[in-house]
Order: C-alpha cells, then sequence, then structure tokens
C-alpha cells in the first residue's frame, strides 16, 4: 500500500486525490503532534519508497549486468556495445529496462549504452530513494566508467543529471526526456495537491538536508540547464501529464544551446522509445 501512495502522491492528479486529501492531512498531521519520530518513520516508508516495477523491455542479446558499490548502497548496471560511453539515469518508480530499446539503437551506431538502476529502484539496494541518493549514485557511476561522452535522462533522473556537479558531465551533450525542469516546485504541489502534512513533509525533508548537506531549495534544473553550455535536446510528449511540457518548450525558447523534439500520443514512459528520441541521439552525434 505504501508503494501504491508513495506512486500516486508523486505522479497522482488533483482530481484523483480530491475524495481524501481531507483525511490524509487530518491524519499525517495529527500523527505528527502526537508522536513526532513514528511519524517521519511511517513519512519516509510513504514517500520515499519507490515502486520496484518490473522489466518493461526484453534484455537486448548481448547486455552484459554487473554491480557497483556506492554510498547509497549495492547499484545494478547494465552495458550494450562498444565504444565511447552514453550513460542513461531512469526516473522515479522507473527502471533501466526502460532504455533497452534506445540502449540497442546506441549500441548499433557504435557506441556503449551504460544504464543503471538508481539506488531502491530496479535490481539496486536500499530501501528509501529521493534526489540526493540518486546523485549520489550517479556520481558513483560516473566514477567507475571512462569515456563517457554523453548522458540520455528521463523524468527525475533528469533533475539528478542536471543537479550533478561531476566533472565528466561538465562538457557532454544531454538528451533530456520528459525532464522535471521545475523539481522542488512541481515536489511541493505534488505534496500539497495529495494533502499530505506539510509540515511532516518538511520535517523528514530536513533530515535528508541534514545528512546530504543541501537545501532542497538550492535544487533548480532549469538555472543549472541554462547555465550549462553543451548542446541539449529534449524530446516531451506535449500531452505529457506528469512533467511540464510547457517548461521545455520555454527551456527551447530562451536558451540558445536547448532544442525540443515534440512528440504526440507518446506519454511520459514510452517517449523513451521513440523515433524522436533515436533521432535526437543521432542529432547530438553529428
Amino acid at each position: 500500500m505504501e508503494e501504491i501512495m508513495s506512486q500516486d502522491i508523486y505522479f497522482g492528479t488533483e482530481k484523483k486525490f480530491s475524495f481524501k486529501r481531507s483525511a490524509l492531512n487530518a491524519v499525517t498531521r495529527l500523527h505528527h503532534l502526537l508522536i513526532p519520530n513514528h511519524a517521519k518513520k511511517m513519512g519516509r516508508k510513504l514517500l520515499l519508497t519507490p515502486v520496484r516495477t518490473k522489466p518493461k523491455n526484453i534484455e537486448p542479446k548481448g547486455l552484459i549486468k554487473s554491480k557497483l558499490n556506492s554510498s547509497e548502497g549495492e547499484l545494478s548496471l547494465y552495458q550494450l556495445g562498444s565504444g565511447p560511453v552514453w550513460l542513461m539515469a531512469h526516473g522515479w518508480s522507473g527502471n533501466s529496462s526502460q532504455f533497452f530499446p534506445l540502449m540497442e539503437y546506441i549500441a548499433s551506431q557504435g557506441f556503449t549504452a551504460v544504464a543503471f538502476d538508481h539506488p531502491a529502484h530496479g535490481e539496486s539496494g536500499g530501501e528509501h530513494a529521493h534526489l540526493p541518493a540518486f546523485i549520489e549514485g550517479l556520481n558513483a557511476v560516473l566514477d567507475a566508467k571512462e569515456n563517457v561522452v554523453g548522458v540520455v535522462a528521463h523524468s527525475m533522473g533528469t533533475a539528478a543529471v542536471l543537479e550533478c556537479h561531476h566533472v565528466k558531465l561538465e562538457q557532454v551533450p544531454l538528451l533530456l526526456i520528459a525532464p522535471v525542469l521545475n523539481y522542488t516546485e512541481n515536489l511541493f504541489r505534488s505534496i500539497e495537491r495529495s494533502g499530505y502534512s506539510i509540515k511532516l513533509f518538511k520535517a523528514i525533508v530536513g533530515d535528508i538536508e541534514d545528512k546530504y548537506q543541501r537545501s532542497i531549495d538550492s535544487f533548480n534544473p532549469y538555472q543549472r540547464l541554462q547555465q550549462r553550455t553543451s548542446q541539449t535536446i529534449i524530446v516531451h510528449d506535449k500531452k505529457d501529464r506528469f512533467s511540464s511540457f510547457d517548461l521545455s518548450k520555454s527551456a527551447s525558447d530562451y536558451i540558445e544551446h536547448v532544442t525540443l523534439y515534440p512528440t504526440e500520443k507518446q506519454g511520459h514512459g514510452r517517449v523513451m522509445s521513440s523515433k524522436e528520441a533515436m533521432k535526437a541521439f543521432d542529432d547530438l552525434n553529428t
């Protein structure tokens, strides 16, 4: 039940939550008032536990699986092809199998596609996840891989890539699929929409901020994108219900090095294996 709620809070719609908003708000506020430590423990279980979704696609022939130790636990890596490395980062409650079709295409073009399951996702270790954990996992993979020439990221994985300060990411081109460019705003709006106690949520976030020594208010993927100088292509469906297409269009309109490839009827997930995503990869390598 907790995993389903976690998915719904981050990706639900206002209409979906309207009937339970008041009840959830009252229960979580009272819980936090009476038993604050237990409320935070249950809140972490509810809000920081992604759904471990089953593989979305069949494993491509020649796929190499491996494990990598990180500060966030053991990570599962998936590698296909040979040549310079394109690294791939999935989103919340996703897994690397979502990239398999694109990985096959990348490998066919003379590159190595490397995907990994974020902490508490897919076949990686860990119980809880959040953006700082995503970033630490990404740092570990970047430390382990040489000749990284580009990155593909989806949804919340795009926020992790843009907020990551690893030197290997400074000048590489980015392919951002259905990006979450307003991460903090989107997160708090989702929590408010669900009815969950904002005060309790801030207490949970505060513990994460203390551990990683970074404020949630410091996360601003759109601003990080503005500060980059390498070529970036965004592939985003016009009717995406979970991340803002309008914000992607704004980035394309106002940031010189950013180009938007819009799609239709691909949604938030199918767009990862769309022809536009493959064309974007080709264009970033010409």
